[in-house]
């Protein structure tokens, strides 16, 4: 299925600017809305001038203006790593509520896809996460901004379609990463990776021994991808279900980069998880998606683009 019209609220961000460039191969037209608050400046060089493509500079907090018939809205649009929701933490809340509701009116009609989050399932009591877990959540920590706003957009975004019969979607979103990202967004692989270039320390919080499963970001969009291609309703569970430490994904980062930097632990994050780890059975099951990708060639292509902006700046 092609669609003729895709709108991605949040499309200046890291997976919303691929998610862009991706319908557009595909033969869509895309209109990307972002009040680029935290895009990364030049995420949408790539397609900026392609003839198909319209960026809307604006806040989803407010009604979204899209011009013409519309078949699919992807709703990304919120602060994302850990450093931003944390600095913008009443933005991220009504990203998640007015912004999500904005969002599905500019879908009537057509399919909605929600970009949810691992973070509802908190620091988690049950592993692998299944879409069938409730969560671990402290609603008043300091990340509760995010973890709760992506908590409410999927209870909205069930409430319409149990009540006005919307078609939509929820994919749950797992530590995404790749070429792309802002190298000062506070997320581990950047930070990681542009600490390793510049031969600083690699931190790493509390003990390294909490896990992460990584996701590389082409992998992602297509899980999206299938989901709006599908009826299916969701929550389901987008990510890849090798689990590695942070420690290890620290290490690895030194001998992709060949750097003599250092690993050094400082004081554990409020309510950092200790595991993360998705169950994608049901993607399998009813999306036919599963990863494609393994971290090692994937921190590998992260490298080599972080790489190359860097030699570009010198």
């Amino acid at each position: 299925m092609v669609f003729s019209h895709a709108v991605v609220t949040g499309g200046a961000g890291f997976v919303g600017a691929r998610l862009c460039a991706k319908l557009l191969e595909e033969g869509a037209r895309v209109t990307a809305v972002d009040n680029l608050a935290t895009a990364r400046p030049g995420a949408l060089d790539a397609v900026a001038r392609h003839p198909r493509f319209r960026l809307l500079e604006h806040d989803v907090t407010r009604p979204i203006p899209v011009p013409g018939a519309v078949d699919v809205v992807f709703h990304l649009a919120s602060p994302a790593s850990p450093r931003d929701y944390l600095r913008l933490p009443l933005e991220t809340l009504r990203a998640g509520s007015a912004g999500t509701e904005n969002a599905l009116a500019a879908a009537r009609g057509a399919r909605f896809v929600l970009a949810s989050t691992s973070e509802v399932y908190g620091d988690p009591l049950e592993h692998p996460q299944c879409e069938t877990y409730w969560g671990n959540v402290n609603p008043i920590g300091p990340r509760s901004v995010y973890d709760e706003a992506k908590r409410y957009a999927e209870a909205l975004t069930s409430a319409m379609r149990r009540t006005a019969d919307a078609n939509t979607g929820i994919a749950r979103i797992f530590n995404t990463y790749g070429p792309g990202m802002r190298a000062d967004d506070g997320r581990m692989v950047p930070s990681f990776i542009t600490k390793a270039l510049a031969g600083e320390p690699l931190t790493v919080e509390g003990s390294g021994r909490q896990t992460r499963s990584l996701c590389f970001v082409d992998d992602t969009v297509d899980g999206l991808l299938a989901l709006a291609r599908s009826d299916h309703s969701g929550p389901v569970n987008i990510g890849n279900p090798h689990e590695l430490s942070v420690r290890e994904i620290a290490e690895r980062v030194l001998a992709i980069t060949r750097s003599s930097s250092r690993i050094v632990h400082v004081d554990a994050a409020v309510d950092d998880p200790r595991r993360r780890c998705p169950d994608i059975s049901l993607a399998r099951r009813v999306l036919g998606w599963e990863p494609r990708v393994v971290a090692g060639e994937g921190l590998r292509r992260t490298f080599e683009w972080f790489s190359r902006r860097q030699a570009a700046a010198a």
